[in-house]
């Protein structure tokens, strides 16, 4: 096994869990769906704050950094099950597809962000901005699987079949060459989707077999509402999807807390994205 490449295996897990990955063998057969709605106000204020200062963050900026945080205080999180043996990355990807240019045949690129434990939202921002513009002024991206995709999706089923019975086989032993791993959106941390950008609720996408990747988040369009207070606020929904395998619900549940905990202090988002949160010492 090739794993070790890109990941360390999970020693001393609970009975509980391995028989549960026993029953579950398939990623697909251990997805669970989470529907979380956001307070943002706070968020919103800030992201405005910044934009009147003349500095450049959107709220998919955001909303990675804020994930990025997430995945290094939650470290299991970054975990993945193959083989009915756990492992977790070694680094933390979020990935994401990017369209050449917002039409129906617009070219789609599969996009990873490494992200650093020194990262904030400015170096992050800077990451995406760069790549974003880089792929639309090409027209293209024509590195490692990308550049595979372009040329398997043209060849006749004879053939394509085939070949990605292999991949799929190679990817079960963790034998794909590090060229189809690095820019791969299905080896990553997690797999983001911003559907506010083209004014669209969130929504459930399931997770694949194929890859190592246990989470997908997709994040819908801000807006107002009231609360139980009567007051006015921002809010955004997550379609949220993990591979129950990798941590229990309290785990998950915890870890959507403290998402909405930065929200709520989006200076933290100015840190390192290695700093610790504590929430009860914060308090």
């Amino acid at each position: 096994m090739s794993y070790k490449r890109y990941a360390i295996k999970v020693k001393n897990i609970t009975s509980l869990q391995q028989i549960l990955i026993d029953l579950k063998p398939n990623r697909c057969d251990s997805d669970v769906f989470i529907n979380q709605k956001f307070d943002v106000t706070k968020l919103v204020d800030y992201v405005n704050n910044k934009k009147e200062q003349g500095i450049d963050i959107t709220y998919f900026y955001v909303f990675l950094t804020a994930i990025g945080k997430v995945f290094y205080n939650r470290q299991k999180l970054n975990y993945f099950v193959t083989n009915r043996h756990l492992y977790q990355h070694k680094d933390i990807k979020i990935s994401f597809v990017a369209k050449v240019d917002f039409s129906d045949n617009s070219k789609e690129v599969m996009v990873m962000l490494p992200i650093l434990p020194k990262d904030n939202i400015v170096s992050i921002s800077k990451k995406i901005k760069n790549k974003i513009d880089m792929i639309r002024e090409d027209g293209n991206d024509k590195d490692g699987l990308n550049n595979l995709v372009d040329i398997l999706g043209k060849i006749p089923n004879i053939i394509r079949i085939p070949l990605m019975g292999i991949f799929k086989l190679l990817d079960k032993k963790g034998m794909l060459p590090s060229s189809l791993i690095e820019d791969n959106i299905y080896y990553s941390s997690i797999i983001v989707s911003n559907l506010g950008s083209i004014k669209c609720g969130a929504i459930y996408h399931n997770l694949t077999n194929f890859g190592t990747c246990s989470s997908l988040a997709t994040m819908g369009e801000i807006r107002d509402e009231i609360d139980s207070y009567g007051n006015k606020i921002k809010v955004c929904e997550f379609g949220i999807n993990f591979d129950e395998r990798i941590a229990d619900g309290y785990y998950f549940a915890k870890s959507l807390k403290l998402i909405q905990y930065i929200f709520d202090n989006p200076e933290l988002l100015e840190e390192n994205i290695e700093n610790k949160i504590n929430i009860e010492d914060r308090k």
